[in-house]
């Protein structure tokens, strides 16, 4: 770090800034400023408005550093386009809680190691270890790493995803109709708010589309949900 005083009335703190000296063919000198060292030119008057604008345009053009455990690769994930613009905002939320427990559990996890065979079984029993509290969510935190891993290995800071094709968890015999977490996720983000709780009921309590409709806020006291489903008769 340096310091550069311009005008009178400003002194900026530059990070990283460079400067190298040279001798024109004239015999005149010039001093030349780099963002970094090997980093691109910055022009303008030091201290003046085109060199701070100047400069902060080549530090925002910098790639992002990449560091040695998985916890940089989440957050390095959650800075991409992918997250920001390919996600919307509703499952942007769901991904951001599924990324802390990734970290969690994962975040001191060496890159180096995602292309060790060993790894895919490492994350594998993992998620057996969320299944016994939820199969659904087990899956769902499978799906977000797996699409960190993805993101990391498509922009070249790792050479191998061990989540790839990881399958499923959650299994049903009515497979076509069946909603994939990525249904969920487009009704969420695409169904006015009082249609969310209906939804999300089907998904977590499993009754009949019947017994839910004759369900009644009494049934609910702030914590649990009572239900008896009317006997069947033969």
């Amino acid at each position: 770090m340096i310091w550069i005083d311009g005008l009178q009335t400003m002194k900026t703190r530059l990070k990283g800034i460079n400067s190298i000296r040279k001798q024109l063919a004239d015999g005149s000198w010039v001093t030349y400023w780099y963002a970094w060292k090997s980093g691109p030119r910055v022009y303008g008057e030091p201290g003046t408005p085109e060199f701070i604008d100047s400069y902060n345009e080549a530090v925002a053009s910098k790639r992002p550093v990449v560091g040695k455990t998985l916890l940089s690769l989440t957050r390095y994930f959650q800075t991409t386009s992918e997250f920001k613009n390919d996600i919307k905002p509703r499952t942007r939320d769901d991904y951001v809680k599924q990324i802390k427990i990734i970290e969690k559990k994962f975040g001191d996890f060496p890159v180096s190691g995602l292309s060790d065979p060993r790894a895919r079984g490492i994350f594998k029993e993992w998620r057996d270890e969320l299944a016994n509290r939820s199969i659904r969510q087990a899956d769902y935190a499978w799906t977000v790493l797996a699409r960190v891993l993805s993101v990391a290995k498509d922009r070249g800071y790792i050479k191998t995803n061990p989540c790839e094709r990881g399958g499923r968890l959650y299994q049903s015999e009515r497979v076509d109709k069946i909603w994939t977490l990525e249904d969920e996720a487009a009704y969420f983000d695409s169904a006015p708010a009082h249609l969310h709780l209906p939804l999300l009921l089907g998904l977590w309590t499993g009754q009949r589309e019947g017994d839910l409709l004759r369900l009644q806020w009494s049934n609910y006291d702030g914590k649990v949900i009572r239900l008896r489903p009317p006997q069947e008769h033969h």
